[in-house]
């Protein structure tokens, strides 16, 4: 007998005195939200969060939103920036670096040579300063948020801004690809030495949109 038979058949063993009980409801008598606050105070304590992970962020308001990306692309002087098949052309309206748009038949080696992505996201976390894609349109798969050193999120406030995980959840497909960005890449080693951008972006620039 394997070890996993052995383990297994413990299980079963403990459970079979237990009644199947598969309509019980799932009891959610949590916390869903820590304090009250208004959206405007939600949203200033998302920026306070993001900022706290080393992300910057930026406010601006939707008509300034093509300059906005414009600078901040110009900044870091990308050859390329990747976009995802439906972000909104209005967006990168004002930016010159050359798009390049994701395709199925693009190579990890081939995005690599890509500095920059802009992503619209899913929904936005305040009391954990997490940013979620779900793969949408105008996020792409999950890769391009991955494989660029520079990644620019938009975030439209306060309409995609929720103060905590459960309320997000409810938001959320499971049943999508969901990547959870809680600011930019990082990890630490043994000695504790922070190091970022080992598995995504060294840079994440969050751009809270009205």
């Amino acid at each position: 007998m394997s070890s996993r038979e052995r383990i297994l058949g413990r299980v079963r063993r403990a459970l079979a005195n237990v009644p199947p009980d598969e309509d019980a409801p799932v009891e959610r008598d949590y916390l869903r939200e820590h304090g009250e606050r208004t959206a405007e105070e939600t949203v200033d304590l998302l920026a306070e969060n993001l900022a706290d992970y080393r992300a910057v962020v930026h406010r601006t308001a939707s008509e300034e939103l093509p300059y906005l990306i414009m600078r901040l692309l110009a900044q870091r002087g990308p050859q390329y920036v990747l976009v995802p098949p439906g972000l909104p052309p209005e967006w990168m309206s004002a930016a010159d670096p050359t798009r390049v748009h994701d395709r199925a038949v693009s190579t990890a080696r081939e995005l690599d040579q890509v500095e920059s992505v802009v992503t619209g996201c899913a929904v936005a976390i305040a009391e954990t300063g997490t940013i979620v894609l779900d793969g949408s349109p105008d996020q792409g798969r999950r890769r391009i948020s991955l494989i660029p050193d520079h990644h620019i999120c938009v975030v439209r406030v306060p309409d995609q801004v929720v103060a905590s995980v459960p309320q997000a959840l409810e938001r959320l497909d499971p049943a999508r690809p969901l990547t959870w960005i809680s600011g930019p890449s990082a990890t630490s080693d043994i000695e504790l030495d922070r190091v970022e951008g080992v598995h995504g972006p060294r840079t994440l620039e969050v751009v809270l949109v009205r």
